[in-house]
């Protein structure tokens, strides 16, 4: 299947279509501030408290006709544009395939090695996130604002999330399962000499969130330092840039006030902090720019300011120092709550969070809602220095395609660092009120992943999609399930090249991402949660329907709460919801007759961890019948605090492919 890297099939459709879309965008802009104008968010509410309050009032009368008279100004140009423009989208293809080129610019990412099998296997992160990209106009709606701005700040604290270092601790004593939070305020960096190689008593395998410090010296700081492989807790292959610390048992899993201090210093001892290069004016002009130095997953954090990476592996063996930056600063920020850390349900087969950054080493991304084409440039532009591969600007216009006219695309943007083989784009066609104006749909993507030592592909399948999200679309939204599971059925057969007999390709996972629209508690959404998808594929957060597991949350904020104080940095986000108090507050809650709409400060008991809407779903079916598939961790992630009314999650898989290649 050929991957479309251009929107249109020849260059002079595509400047025609430039032409038409540079007629219609005045009055597109222009109605578009004209309406931002009249939808204040609550951040612009409080910004202007302390103005007079006839102030806004004059600005809006002085604004509206101007506005009004280029708005009137602009519309014969508009419709002669639209008259060039919607014809031209019955050749538009369905996507645009972005691959990087320049190696060079995707600094902050680690460089695949290809996967050959062999080993005990292999883990795969995936990612989703709605990041509410519309127009300025509808994005206030939600108590969102600055699409353009919010863009580029999304796809910074993504990749910076993403290309941190991935810190791993491994418990020796099966008996002791304590971690000291006061032991661990910090980690040093490996220049710290012996101390750097310290390790803690813990009975699980955890990967922890974490802050650190870069030069942003560039390509300069993407050199390897690899340990000799063996001994116990050695990572599976293609785990890359990865952290390992171990706790021997001795001292009860607790370092002493002498051994912190040791480290502690060492730590700061490696040079102040510099303030990120990255920065833009355009950024302050969000809601997030009062975030304070340290905030996790802000510009001005050492999180953010990370643009090169280097990559260590720290064991029980020395670093070779000379090869290591000297102002590379690693501080293990999750050790200020471990409670929430650890497995609280000792039932459970695999590790889940709610983490202030997105996992180290993601290798997926599927995101909704980025409906704005210039918002998506920018996405792109900052996806880039992480994930190789993307494909964005997915769906379709006009009328072609679907059975009303579509003002804007389906919003679905996928990244990935592996090579993309094969895409399709289905558009759902019972879309109703305000849903039939977007072309949602299913994005269905084919990956390669590596390849065996006889020269057989291992691709994995992703799916990547949004429903219905007007309430009481019960109907609409299970007829879009059956559609999503056949599209991916026929997608499937259209893009094998094996055959039972002789397998030329052997299937790692098998992945379903998105929102979903419908949480597995509301009474409401009875008949979603007894679809058949679930059947065939598996939902990590869900013992069965109507049910969540303990640990599981809800991904909807509630949009009047998104610039409290106490939810409007990361770390504050990630602190509020550990509780069951702050959930309550900031969460948006199945509705109920008992209680009313507004979520803030209620205090009663309720169902649930709130709407859980956005998932990940996998499956066993369909696989290589000889590897073995398994949930390695799960996270809730708060590092996109301020910037949309969602929670991104993310899943680990590990593909156990056993000691001997297939």
């Amino acid at each position: 299947m050929v991957l479309y890297t251009s929107p249109f099939p020849n260059s002079f459709l595509s400047v025609l279509h430039s032409f038409s879309w540079g007629l219609i965008f005045p009055c597109y802009w222009l109605a578009d501030r004209l309406v931002a104008s009249f939808v204040p968010t609550t951040y612009e509410k409080r910004q202007r408290a302390d103005d007079p309050c006839y102030f806004h009032a004059l600005c809006i009368i002085i604004t509206t006709p101007i506005y009004l008279a280029l708005l009137v100004a602009s519309l014969p140009f508009a419709l002669i544009g639209f008259l060039l423009w919607s014809p031209l989208q019955s050749a538009r293809r369905p996507y645009i395939y972005s691959r990087l080129e320049d190696k060079n610019h995707a600094n902050g990412a680690t460089l695949l090695t290809e996967w050959k099998a062999a080993g005990n296997g292999k883990s795969f992160c995936f990612g989703s996130a709605n990041v509410c990209l519309l127009p300025d106009s509808l994005a206030r709606f939600n108590n969102v604002f600055n699409t353009q701005a919010r863009a580029k700040e999304i796809g910074r604290r993504i990749r910076n999330g993403a290309s941190r270092p991935q810190i791993k601790i491994y418990i020796d004593s099966p008996t002791n399962t304590s971690i000291s939070a006061a032991s661990f305020s910090s980690l040093v960096s490996p220049q710290g000499g012996d101390n750097s190689n310290r390790t803690v008593n813990a009975g699980i395998k955890r990967t922890t969130s974490m802050e650190y410090k870069g030069d942003n010296s560039g390509s300069n700081n993407s050199e390897d330092i690899r340990e000799d492989k063996g001994g116990p807790g050695e990572p599976n292959e293609g785990e890359e840039n990865t952290c390992i610390v171990r706790i021997n048992g001795e001292d009860n899993g607790h370092m002493s006030d002498t051994e912190t201090d040791t480290i502690n210093g060492q730590a700061h001892a490696s040079g102040p902090a510099e303030p990120s290069l990255e920065g833009d004016s355009e950024i302050s002009k969000t809601p997030n720019h009062k975030q304070k130095e340290g905030d996790s997953g802000s510009l001005d954090s050492y999180s953010a300011s990370r643009e090169s990476l280097v990559k260590v592996r720290v064991g029980d063996g020395t670093v070779d120092q000379s090869t290591v930056n000297n102002k590379l600063l690693y501080k293990a920020s999750i050790m200020k709550k471990t409670s929430v850390r650890k497995k609280k349900h000792t039932d459970e087969t695999f590790d889940h969070e709610i983490s202030a950054f997105f996992p180290a080493n993601l290798d997926f991304l599927c995101l909704q809602e980025v409906f704005d084409k210039r918002a998506a440039e920018k996405l792109k532009e900052q996806l880039h220095h992480y994930f190789e591969y993307i494909v964005y600007d997915v769906g379709v216009y006009s009328c072609h395609g679907c059975c009303s006219f579509k003002f804007v695309n389906s919003g679905l943007l996928f990244a990935s660092r592996y090579p993309v083989m094969d895409a399709a784009y289905h558009c759902y066609p019972n879309g109703r009120g305000t849903d039939s104006l977007a072309s949602k749909g299913a994005l269905f993507l084919k990956v390669q992943v590596g390849s065996t030592p006889q020269d057989q592909r291992i691709v994995g399948y992703i799916s990547c999609t949004h429903l219905q999200a007007i309430a009481g679309d019960t109907t609409v939204r299970c007829e879009q399930l059956d559609m999503l599971q056949d599209w991916l059925s026929e997608f499937r057969k259209s893009t094998s090249s094996s055959s039972t007999a002789n397998p030329e390709e052997l299937v790692a996972f098998d992945v379903i991402c998105g929102d979903l629209n419908f949480d597995n508690c509301s009474s409401e959404d009875k008949l979603e949660q007894q679809h058949s998808l679930f059947t065939h594929y598996k939902d990590p957060c869900r013992i069965g329907p109507g049910e969540d597991k303990p640990w599981a949350i809800g991904t909807l904020l509630d949009p009047e709460g998104l610039y409290d104080d106490e939810v409007c940095t990361p770390d504050n986000l990630q602190k509020v919801l550990e509780s069951e108090e702050g959930r309550k507050g900031y969460l948006v809650y199945p509705t109920s007759k008992n209680h009313s709409a507004s979520q803030k400060g209620r205090k009663a008991s309720l169902k649930g961890n709130g709407r859980r809407i956005d998932y990940m779903l996998y499956t066993e079916e369909g696989l290589y019948l000889e590897w073995k598939v398994e949930v390695e961790e799960f996270s809730f992630i708060t590092q996109l605090a301020g910037l949309t009314d969602h929670l991104p999650v993310a899943m680990r898989l590990m593909v156990s492919t056993g000691e001997d290649d297939p």
